[in-house]
């Protein structure tokens, strides 16, 4: 038995015997309500052990979401939402939002297929590259 399996067992264990409305109890509660994300982490390397990086990549569309409240009307505030979700994946997926959207326009003016829209998808720019592969 792995030092983690006698950790579990002893934490259901004890969550048997204390109050779980005590500090202890209540600290047990949450350790094993997470157990499945701790044993994920432990046996895949590639988990992170926090997820920062999730929390600052969303951080700004919840405070741009937030800031759209401002927008001036209903149909400013699903513009203003789909202009932040364009930029967002642009920046998640490594492209310069404003030379995408030069790309993108550039593109459409030369007749781009409309059955080819996603060929115009941010992934696709190669215009944009940021130096962060």
């Amino acid at each position: 038995m792995s030092i983690v399996e006698k950790l579990h067992a002893m934490l259901v264990k004890a969550s048997s015997e204390i109050s779980m409305k005590s500090s202890l109890g209540e600290a047990i509660k949450y350790t094993l309500k997470l157990w499945d994300g701790l044993i994920v982490f432990l046996s895949d390397g590639r988990v992170e052990v926090d997820n920062n990086a999730v929390e600052n990549t969303i951080r700004p569309i919840a405070l741009l979401r937030k800031n759209a409240l401002f927008a001036g009307s209903e149909v400013g505030g699903r513009n203003w939402a789909v202009m932040a979700s364009i930029i967002g994946t642009c920046r998640l997926n490594g492209i310069e939002p404003y030379a995408y959207m030069t790309w993108v326009f550039e593109e459409m003016a030369k007749g781009h297929p409309r059955a080819q829209y996603d060929k115009l998808l941010p992934w696709n720019c190669a215009k944009g590259r940021f130096g962060i592969d």
